[in-house]
């Protein structure tokens, strides 16, 4: 048997008895009482207010509509039928028009901030320091302001007395003295706008971390420059690009307050139909079920794709 010693010269119990942490003995208890102070305060947040809330609308989400609103028995399947389309009147779609409209916005939300934050990321890294500390500030500075004060000053920008409406009105795209919202191009532009930073702070990240030697290289070997891009720069940043995909779209999927603002009735998305539930109609299982729905399709997406770059970068790797 392999005999390992303490620098006291005291024999390690074995593995079932006692942990060694920094040359010393630790008993199971005290293991677990040290985790306790270090990760309990995050674990009992976690399941406070993340875990325990999720439950109560697990609960919620198999429960009946009174007739006032209140929730009661018996337990039913009928919210997860009507989500499906099934309902008193026979079958439609609109639920899952309505699903894929948000992945719709969603995505493309998400092309945009990706096109946007790119150049903008490889702008702010060649920069000496300084700058870069000014111009990461303006890209931060928007998250200074409440998202619903940012969204009404979208409102007055794109009102008729503003100059983006008049330079349409004036090329002939929207009648004179006509505002540019409520219209799916004020929502692009505010969905963008708000997630920009979220983009472009992961990628800032992962550009500054660049290997530049690579690129020399392969501009010496006669590489043009998208193909520099693609084959040495792209890899480099995908964790950045990864991050900033996932900071995006999730929170793009649910969406509701800029949808509703700058889209009116025209764009009606899940997390509009999520707030109307728990709001105005007052049909908190249907809403709980549509919770369910959103948050298992968002963390399906999350898997299907971290499984795609594990698998790209185990195939870069052979």
């Amino acid at each position: 048997m392999l005999r390992l010693l303490f620098p006291t010269g005291k024999r390690i119990p074995s593995s079932g008895q006692a942990q060694v942490r920094f040359g010393e003995l630790l008993t199971p208890w005290q293991e677990l009482g040290r985790s306790l102070i270090f990760a309990g305060p995050g674990v009992l947040w976690v399941m406070v207010f993340l875990v325990l809330p999720g439950l109560l609308l697990l609960v919620y989400s198999f429960l009946s509509r009174g007739e006032f609103g209140q929730v009661q028995l018996p337990l039913t399947l009928e919210n997860y039928l009507r989500i499906l389309g099934f309902g008193p009147l026979g079958w439609t779609p609109i639920y899952w028009q309505i699903l894929g409209r948000s992945l719709l916005v969603a995505g493309v939300t998400t092309f945009f901030c990706v096109l946007l934050a790119y150049p903008l990321a490889f702008f702010i890294a060649a920069h000496p320091p300084r700058q870069r500390e000014l111009l990461l500030t303006l890209v931060v500075v928007p998250f200074w302001t409440n998202l619903v004060i940012r969204t009404y000053a979208w409102m007055v920008v794109l009102a008729p007395e503003g100059w983006p409406a008049r330079l349409a009105a004036w090329l002939g795209w929207i009648p004179p003295q006509a505002a540019l919202y409520p219209s799916w191009l004020a929502v692009y532009l505010g969905m963008v706008y708000t997630f920009l930073p979220y983009m472009v702070l992961p990628l800032y990240t992962a550009v500054e971390r660049i290997d530049w030697r690579l690129a020399e290289a392969a501009r010496d070997l006669y590489a043009k420059g998208w193909q520099v891009f693609w084959w040495v720069l792209l890899p480099q940043t995908l964790p950045g690009l990864t991050a900033g995909l996932i900071l995006v779209g999730i929170p793009a999927f649910g969406m509701f307050v800029v949808p509703d603002l700058l889209g009116g009735s025209k764009t009606l998305l899940i997390g509009n139909v999520i707030q109307l539930q728990f709001g105005s109609s007052l049909d908190y299982p249907f809403g709980a079920a549509l919770s369910f729905l959103v948050t298992g399709l968002t963390l399906g997406l999350i898997y299907a794709y971290s499984r795609y770059v594990g698998t790209r970068s185990l195939e870069n790797l052979v």
